[in-house]
């Protein structure tokens, strides 16, 4: 289980509504939604992992120390969510080492995972694993093996693989295999758009026929539906942003019921010798 830890206001979707250099004067309402989140996984006795941008850890350290005192994990997912697209090699490196170091100072806890902006690793872009492996990462999550108008590399592996000859792991956020395609099941717009039960038969099928855990995501601002609604949206941005968020919570509810979950240094990250070939099969 994990959550990517930005606010409504630094999605993708929103940067040609929202500049950057508008970001502090906009209302803040990450703290009081991850709090929620806390709050929801303590329920259900869950632990996950929190990519958290530097630029919310920063801003809201006491929050941070929250998610690691309730005994999840912290892990990066880069300074201010700018997609690994848009950055060249070094300065990806510069972003990440900032980050890296925001987030241990303020937890106290050693940071080995990092999650792209927009799953924006891929196939024209695979330096950035090798960047992160260097920089002490040790795994990533940041490949989305589907065909999206905004992100994904459908010819990636699935499952979790070594792109080179050493501990360092990247774990494809989960898809299931149906009519020679790959589809989405690992949560965000499509876990609000797609009927709850058949997003339930996607996983178990993941855990019983693939015999893989599942690697699910979601935003603190999807628990939201009471977020400022931003003007001069496009009709698919809209679409996107805010479908279903009144249903969000309970379905997610449900979820933490129906399945077994953990972080994904406990769940998955196993550091071990094998082959870059070699897949990771750990299942939940």
């Amino acid at each position: 289980m994990t959550v990517d830890v930005e606010d409504y206001f630094q999605v993708s979707a929103f940067e040609p509504y929202i500049e950057r250099e508008q970001w502090d004067s906009q209302e803040c309402r990450v703290e009081a939604n991850v709090d929620r989140i806390l709050g929801l996984f303590e329920r259900h006795g869950v632990s996950a992992t929190f990519f958290t941008l530097g630029w919310i850890a920063q801003r809201y350290p006491a929050m941070v120390q929250r998610i690691v005192a309730a005994g999840h994990e912290l892990a990066s997912h880069g300074w201010s969510h700018v997609r690994v697209t848009e950055q060249e090699p070094e300065q990806f490196r510069q972003d990440v080492i900032r980050t890296k170091a925001l987030l241990e100072d303020v937890s106290g806890r050693e940071i080995i995972g990092y999650r792209a902006a927009s799953y924006s690793i891929g196939a024209d872009n695979l330096w950035a694993l090798d960047v992160l492996r260097e920089t002490d990462h040790k795994y990533s999550s940041s490949i989305y093996p589907i065909r999206h108008d905004l992100y994904g590399m459908p010819d990636a592996p699935r499952f979790a693989f070594r792109p080179a000859d050493d501990e360092f792991i990247e774990f494809p956020v989960t898809t299931v295999r149906l009519s020679g395609k790959n589809l989405p099941c690992g949560g965000g717009g499509w876990f609000r758009l797609v009927p709850y039960a058949g997003m339930r038969w996607a996983l178990q099928r993941v855990n019983q026929v693939d015999g893989e855990s599942a690697i699910f995501y979601f935003h603190p601002w999807e628990i939201d539906p009471g977020q400022p609604r931003q003007r001069n949206l496009d009709a698919k941005t809209r679409l996107r942003h805010y479908l279903n968020l009144n249903r969000m919570e309970q379905r997610l509810d449900r979820l933490l019921r129906d399945f077994a979950w953990g972080r994904m240094d406990e769940v998955l990250y196993i550091p071990r010798s094998l082959n870059s070939a070699e897949k990771v099969r750990e299942a939940s």
